[in-house]
């Protein structure tokens, strides 16, 4: 596997953290525009569906966002975030249940595709990262650890 440089991963993070704070947004609008005006409207069963993928297209980007997160942390020399630690890894996927988002309107179904592939890019990032090399702070720090 080659190498990737480092400031290749921050810019990679950097503008995939400004994509999932964005979709997050929308699918916070477009989830309540739904919800309040949509087409669930007196339809118990679609409400609760609707909130059901609500809360996983949610989850699904919160994933992604601390993933995010902590990847940066690592990049900042934050001593706290290592590569083994269990915010490194983004976990299994929440699939969306698309025989009940048939029944959304297109914007959120459309937000709903693009969390799940969001995900699966920030899962497949994954799986070919290498661990960034250790920061000067962490190796300051290392040596200091050994005094004491």
């Amino acid at each position: 596997m080659v190498a990737i440089d480092v400031p290749v991963q921050r810019a990679q993070v950097e503008n995939l953290y400004v994509e999932a704070m964005l979709l997050a947004d929308e699918a916070h609008a477009a989830f309540a525009v739904q919800r309040d005006l949509g087409s669930v409207a007196g339809d118990a069963t679609a409400q609760i569906g609707l909130a059901c993928e609500s809360l996983k297209t949610t989850t699904r980007l919160m994933h992604v966002i601390a993933w995010l997160l902590h990847r940066r942390a690592m990049f900042a020399g934050d001593p706290g975030a290592g590569p083994n630690d269990s915010a490194a890894r983004i976990g299994s996927p929440v699939a969306a249940d698309w025989y009940v988002c048939a029944g959304f309107d297109e914007p959120v179904r459309r937000i709903i595709t693009a969390s799940e592939r969001l995900f699966e890019r920030i899962a497949k990032l994954e799986a070919g990262w290498e661990a960034p090399a250790v920061t000067p702070v962490q190796q300051l720090l290392a040596r200091l650890e050994a005094r004491l």
